[in-house]
């Protein structure tokens, strides 16, 4: 099967690139090396560095290569920035999308898009949160693009045939997060902790989330291929855990005792975020095997090796 990946050369998706070729598909990278590493790419992989935006070459690539599957994970990240400057975030998230939807109509059979459960839900009243929760109340710009691009995959699966699956990722953590900017908490309190240096926690750090390591998202995205499925999948633990706690977790595995220091909140983060995954078991046959612990600890000793 030939997959088109987009962002393929960054955190989860060359993950996902790597488990794919290694299944024996054929596989296509899009990415504009913009927070992406050549160093990430599979060497068996097509690559093309080219933003998603530019959508004469996004038609050009869709005609040589005539992929089956879109697997979808080129974004603009940050919920800060998407709430700085909206209509760049738009221009990524929602445009880029569409410029891949419209060269893809004559080939593609299947979407799969990165979303994110993290956002879509807004501050919900029922934890863990399932994906028939209403009212859909995002409190980003980043948020609102997510949920957008799950809409219009409905449309295109309606009108056009192309089955749009929506993974509703928690919190994502492990080996080849980018510790810098403000994405990944995991990754950050990583590379401060080897360099010695003190984590900021933003606001009082009892804002929850749900961490998922990168191996079972990749295992969701191989499970997803072979299922005739389509709509959004919750793609999470069921466990929420707070900031203060993460931290405490990474100090206790790397033995410091540096202590972190509390700086103001974000503006658009959410207080907790924790997803139900019981349609995920069901109709993917898809659990989570990596525990918490576990998992960073092998984030550590990435981020101890690497960086």
């Amino acid at each position: 099967m030939k997959i088109l990946i987009t962002g393929g050369a960054g955190f989860i998706a060359s993950h996902i690139s790597d488990a794919y070729i290694k299944r024996g598909h054929n596989v296509v990278v899009i990415d504009n090396l913009s927070t992406g590493k050549k160093e990430y790419l599979n060497g068996k992989a097509s690559f093309y560095q080219a933003d998603i935006r530019d959508r004469k070459i996004v038609e050009e690539i869709f005609q040589k290569e005539k992929p089956e599957v879109l697997n979808h994970h080129a974004a603009q990240i940050s919920v800060r920035y998407s709430v700085e400057d909206p209509r760049n975030d738009a221009s990524i998230n929602i445009l880029g999308l569409l410029n891949l939807l419209e060269a893809g109509k004559p080939y593609l059979k299947k979407v799969i898009f990165a979303s994110s459960g993290g956002v879509v839900y807004g501050e919900a009243d029922k934890m863990p949160t399932p994906e028939d929760y209403v009212p859909l109340c995002p409190l980003s710009p980043y948020g609102v693009a997510k949920l957008a691009g799950e809409y219009y995959l409905n449309y295109y699966q309606k009108n056009f045939g192309i089955r749009g699956v929506s993974l509703r990722y928690s919190n994502v953590y492990g080996p080849r997060q980018n510790p810098h900017g403000e994405a990944g908490v995991v990754a950050i309190f990583s590379k401060k902790v080897i360099k010695g240096e003190a984590p900021v926690i933003n606001g009082d750090g009892l804002q929850t989330r749900d961490y998922v390591y990168v191996g079972d998202v990749v295992s969701a995205n191989q499970l997803v291929l072979a299922k005739d499925v389509s709509g959004p999948f919750n793609i999470g633990t069921g466990i929420e855990t707070n900031v203060v706690g993460i931290w405490q977790k990474i100090a206790k595995i790397t033995g410091t005792d540096i202590k972190a220091v509390y700086g103001p909140a974000k503006q658009g983060e959410q207080k907790r975020s924790v997803l139900y995954n019981s349609l995920a078991r069901e109709k993917l046959a898809w659990q989570p095997s990596i525990d918490l612990e576990s998992g960073l600890k092998e984030t550590v000793k990435f981020f101890k090796k690497n960086e």
